[in-house]
């Protein structure tokens, strides 16, 4: 019940106080994104934290002048693999024999399949797919927080070429996909802080097909 608890007790914060997160609590928010499931285990994204206030200055009139982005302790942003390559595409299989020790026919006959399929899709398709695995680690990073007691708020309203610009992310193939930031409520300035949690019902929600 511990973590159901935690995840009612999460918002989205709608302002900080500008306090800072310890450096362990984000250490173990960030590993929980890195262990996060993503599609054939290539984690097709980078995170950058960013700590520096003048680049979260200068990120805030580009996400909708959101307040929290600046008055975060840490800003979290996922970036996705602008496409998939083939070097990209080894390296995780590479990193992964290295790893376990071995090398296993159907893993390297399963790499070649991935050869075979998304180095010759259109990049903004694998840009779109690469977003999709960000987010499942997103997802994680958000409840971690929560079970750590730390704010976060998830922000999709920011213009990506802009903070890709201001983080020089498209020299590195890499596209913005979502922003996270973390920290703690600003509980006299933030309207939803103290309001109900809406969600539909579970049995609007879910289906069991027996």
């Amino acid at each position: 019940m511990e973590l159901l608890d935690k995840l009612n007790w999460r918002y989205a914060a709608k302002a900080m106080n500008g306090k800072k997160v310890s450096e362990d609590k984000i250490e173990r928010i960030l590993e929980a994104a890195r262990l996060a499931p993503t599609s054939s285990g290539l984690q097709p994204f980078e995170i950058f934290v960013v700590k520096n206030q003048a680049i979260k200055e200068e990120i805030r009139p580009v996400a909708w002048n959101q307040s929290v982005v600046t008055d975060c302790s840490h800003l979290l942003v996922f970036a996705a693999w602008d496409t998939y390559t083939e070097d990209r595409i080894n390296h995780m299989f590479d990193l992964t024999n290295e790893i376990r020790g071995f090398k296993n026919e159907g893993w390297e006959n399963y790499r070649q399949m991935l050869l075979g399929s998304y180095p010759q899709k259109d990049a903004e398709e694998n840009f779109n797919h690469a977003a999709k695995q960000a987010y499942i680690a997103f997802s994680q990073a958000i409840t971690a927080a929560a079970y750590e007691n730390v704010d976060s708020t998830p922000l999709e309203g920011f213009d990506a070429n802009a903070v890709d610009k201001i983080l020089g992310l498209r020299e590195k193939g890499l596209r913005s996909a979502v922003l996270l930031p973390l920290g703690y409520r600003q509980e006299d300035k933030d309207w939803l802080v103290n309001l109900v949690k809406v969600r539909k019902p579970m049995a609007e929600l879910v289906t069991v097909i027996e």
